[in-house]
Formats: C-alpha cells, sequence, structure tokens
C-alpha cells in the first residue's frame, strides 16, 4: 500500500483510535484529531509502545468552528505534506444528548432538546464533516487520487424514536456522501462510507445494550479493531472504482480477499427512493 497522509477525527479513543493506528500500522502518516486533552498521554503511550509515533500526531481541536476545521488540515499539511484521506469519524451521541435516558421511563422528546445541544450535535456530527471534505477535496482532486471516508450509522438508528438529533446528523451525513461521490466521479476522489453495522464497543455502550436486551434484540457489539478491514480496503488502490458505498464492519469477513469481503459486506450509500404515488 502506498504511503499516504490521514486525518481522522474522533481519533484519540474508540473507532476512530482504532482506525487511526490501523493506518498507522499500514505506512500512513494520521493526524489523529480529538477533543479531549486528557486522551492524548493515552494515545501517545500506545503509539510509542508500538513504535508508531513517528507515523501519528495527536491534536486537540473544537471541529464545532470552521476556523478550527481549516487548522486542522493546515497541521496535517504542515506535519506530513498534502492530505490524501480524511476519515470523518468524530461525532456526539447519546451520552451527550441525554445522558439520563436510560433511568427515565420515556425516551426524549425531540421539542425537549435545547438549541444548544442541537447545534453542537449537528455541527459535530455534519458540518464538521463537510467543511473539512470541502477543505482537503480541491487538492485530491488536482492530484488525481483521494479518498474521504465518511462514519454514519444503521438505518434503524437514524430513525428510531429517541435519537434526535443524532439520527438527522447521520442522515445528512449519509445523504451527503451519496452526492458528494456522484460529483467526484471520474476525478480520482472517492467518497464511501464504512460503519460499524451494529453497536460499538465503545464508551457509553453499556446501557444502550442492556436496553437492547431488555427489548429482545440480538446485541453483539463490533469491536473498534473491526473497522480497520474495510477501511484498509476503500483507501487503498485496489478500491480506485469504489466510490460512493457503505460497508458495514460486521458484515466484514477478514478471512476472505477484500475485494470479496467487500462485495458481501457493501451496498450503495444513501437511501433507497420511494416508489412514486399515484
Amino acid at each position: 500500500m502506498e504511503q499516504r497522509v490521514a486525518i481522522v477525527t474522533g481519533g484519540l479513543r474508540g473507532l476512530g483510535r482504532a482506525m487511526a493506528l490501523g493506518l498507522a500500522r499500514e505506512g500512513h502518516r494520521v493526524l489523529a484529531v480529538g477533543h479531549i486533552a486528557a486522551d492524548l498521554a493515552e494515545i501517545a503511550r500506545e503509539t510509542a509502545e508500538a513504535g508508531l509515533a513517528e507515523r501519528i500526531r495527536p491534536i486537540v481541536a473544537d471541529l464545532r468552528r470552521a476556523e478550527e476545521c481549516a487548522r486542522i488540515v493546515a497541521a496535517a499539511q504542515e506535519q506530513f505534506g498534502p492530505v490524501d484521506i480524511l476519515v470523518n469519524n468524530a461525532g456526539l451521541t447519546f451520552t451527550y444528548i441525554d445522558p439520563a435516558r436510560y433511568r427515565r421511563p420515556s425516551m426524549q422528546k425531540f421539542w425537549e432538546v435545547g438549541d444548544e445541544i442541537i447545534d453542537n450535535v449537528i455541527a459535530t456530527n455534519y458540518l464538521a464533516a463537510d467543511r473539512l471534505a470541502r477543505r482537503v477535496a480541491p487538492g485530491m482532486v488536482a492530484r488525481g487520487w483521494g479518498r474521504i471516508v465518511n462514519v454514519t450509522t444503521k438505518l434503524d438508528t437514524m430513525n428510531r424514536a429517541g435519537t434526535h438529533p443524532y439520527g438527522a446528523s447521520k442522515a445528512a451525513l449519509e445523504m451527503a456522501t451519496e452526492v458528494w461521490a456522484k460529483e467526484a466521479e471520474g476525478t480520482g476522489l472517492t467518497i464511501n462510507i464504512v460503519n460499524p453495522g451494529a453497536g460499538a464497543n465503545t464508551p457509553g455502550m453499556a446501557e444502550e445494550m442492556r436496553e437492547m436486551s431488555r427489548e429482545g434484540r440480538a446485541a453483539r457489539l463490533v469491536e473498534p479493531d473491526e473497522m480497520v478491514p474495510p477501511l484498509l480496503y476503500v483507501v487503498s488502490r485496489e478500491a480506485d472504482r469504489v466510490n460512493g458505498w457503505r460497508f458495514d464492519a460486521n458484515l466484514w469477513d477478514a478471512a476472505l480477499p477484500p475485494a470479496e469481503a467487500a462485495r458481501r459486506a457493501g451496498r450503495p450509500a444513501g437511501f433507497a427512493m420511494h416508489p412514486p404515488t399515484a
């Protein structure tokens, strides 16, 4: 795999840290972006132990602000060079929106969510991805090669009652992926989605899993490292013609050749159009 320069948002913990480390192990140079300064020491320790300290640079930034998105891109270029890969993984989830959701008899309704929470979730989960993508895409197109990888969520999480505005923010990014991919077709830049495909073993998921068990739904947590094989596939030259697809890590069979695993775990990004009404 050719060595590239990557930005991974939400890259200091959970899924993002696993993907940042996975890219670094393949020789890529990674700017790992997070918002909690306390996470810097942990990723520094882990990268040092793995011999990856020269390939990963952690940074703390406030993705809600447009000027911070510009600073992130400038920092990656200063540290490593032009950005080839952008992984939009950062997201504020239920533990931020409604920390008490599993301690109440009913879920929070959309009209009960405050303006500040709505603004922060949309700014982090959607606007930051959009701003970063628009800042790195021109260079990727000019060089004839680039990868933008978005992390959304399952459709039945996007449209589940009690998920506002998380579901709406991820639905926006899902549809943006489809639109961006169409507009980038033939440029050498591809835009795809890599998702867990199910609940992921990340901080804050314990209550979610207990709720699923009470409802009788199957509950297998996807480990963060399961995101790495589909990610490495979509950023490889083997996937040069893969554009506008989503791949679910829980369906990815790492024992298969990557293209075959992708065929089984992938489907087009976006949503099926409703049939016309009479």
